[in-house]
């Protein structure tokens, strides 16, 4: 049986030709083996199915509420390890895709992956239909994208892809949660205080003086404070409203938001765990790249762009112009001080032994280790001190209430 045949080519052109074979699967698994990825085939007759013929419309109406649920991270994710498994099994590309809309957790990934869709049916590869919308697939699932495509191997660098987009949201996830909790406990003892301050002393400064004897010094200097925030309310809230505002003027300056950065890496404990998580994060990526074929220099360029602190960033692009210089992978990384040790002297070994990618593996998986050693230890530090700090804040109150109790009884 004939069949007609359009795939990229090993150098990674797009070709169209028909080929004799006894199954579809059997010559999509030969096609495969000389290096081509297949992007549709079908039987050679009239009467048969087209592949990149277009879909029915099965999208939700615009303003059906599931619309409101966005793309996120985990449906690429998910995407690209089903067209990875997809293909792996003899299913064209453009069939995987179909397949990935109709299964789609939300309108709106179906919507981006129909869109790549079209853009392969119109002639362009598939990596040129991920890099017109980089924001939402990724600059790695770009670069690996043309990698497959030009070595025949899209199902091993798309399962790479989706395993650097879970590498990335799991140290995400971990640096979030042992953010979360302190930030969380210092907001729940500024609200119990501020209530505290507004709401309750002053109900109970009203009793007290009622008593008519001279109140303990702790309490009157509780009552003064309390006066205090009651007057001056309006100024302390516009204070706080102006220091957020300048927050964010800094964050919106390119060079505030690193000089920020940079602070956030030198806080003591905060600033080890983000350390951590941006080495493991810059380690990982360049591991799957380097392994998946991926050059060296646009692996760098790369893994820059995916870094959320930007004294990182510009260490990496630094070290890319580097290398590009001629610099070796160390030397470029030797001013970086803002990664642990480690990743420089395993780039250096790397390097030597020509074993970069496992190099690159080693130190992520030791940095995600100690990251997550470091995020327990922090949520076991953090939670005994945010207790031991709103104790004294509610215990400071009431013994100030009962010192002034104890003082209207005794001239009673």
């Amino acid at each position: 049986m004939r069949f007609q045949i359009t795939a990229m080519d090993p150098r990674g052109s797009r070709t169209t030709f028909s080929r004799e074979a006894t199954t579809a699967e059997a010559l999509s698994a030969q096609l495969r083996a000389e290096g081509f990825v297949v992007v549709a085939l079908t039987p050679d007759t009239a009467a048969a199915p087209d592949p990149t013929a277009r879909e029915p419309d099965r999208t939700l109406p615009r303003y059906h509420p599931a619309w409101l649920k966005p793309m996120t991270n985990f449906d690429v994710e998910m995407g690209l390890r089903q067209i990875a498994s997809m293909i792996g099994s003899g299913v064209t590309l453009l069939f995987a895709l179909q397949t990935v809309q109709e299964q789609a957790a939300s309108p709106r990934a179906a919507r981006a992956w129909g869109r790549v869709a079209e853009k392969i049916r119109a002639g362009r590869s598939f990596a040129e239909a991920l890099a017109d919308d980089v924001k939402r697939f990724g600059e790695i699932t770009v670069r690996l994208a043309e990698v497959g495509e030009r070595s025949g191997e899209l199902q091993r660098t798309m399962t790479r892809a989706a395993d650097q987009m879970e590498a990335r949201r799991n140290l995400r996830t971990t640096v979030v949660n042992a953010l979360v909790y302190p930030v969380l406990a210092v907001a729940l003892a500024i609200g119990v205080s501020a209530y505290l301050v507004t709401m309750v002393i002053p109900k109970i400064a009203d009793f007290l003086k009622s008593g008519g004897v001279a109140l303990p010094g702790l309490t009157q200097l509780l009552m003064d404070f309390a006066d205090w925030v009651n007057a001056n309310g309006l100024a302390i809230l516009a204070g706080a409203v102006a220091a957020v505002a300048a927050w964010i003027v800094v964050r919106l300056n390119a060079h505030g938001r690193e000089l920020e950065d940079v602070f956030l890496l030198k806080i003591p404990v905060t600033g080890r765990i983000l350390r951590l998580s941006a080495t493991a994060l810059f380690a990982r990526s360049m591991q799957i790249m380097t392994e998946s074929g991926v050059t060296l220099l646009d692996a760098l360029a790369t893994s820059a762009r995916l870094l959320g602190n930007r004294r990182c960033r510009r260490r990496v692009a630094a070290a890319h112009d580097a290398v590009m210089r001629g610099a070796s992978l160390e030397r470029a990384l030797a001013p970086a001080r803002e990664f642990l040790p480690m990743l420089r002297r395993m780039a250096a070994v790397g390097e030597v032994t020509g074993a970069l990618p496992e190099s690159f593996g080693e130190t992520a998986r030791f940095h995600e280790m100690l990251l997550a050693i470091a995020v327990k230890r922090f949520g076991m530090m953090i939670e005994p001190v945010m207790i031991v700090i709103t104790g004294i804040i509610v215990g400071f109150v009431y013994v100030a209430f009962f010192m002034a109790l104890f003082a209207i009884a005794g001239a009673a």
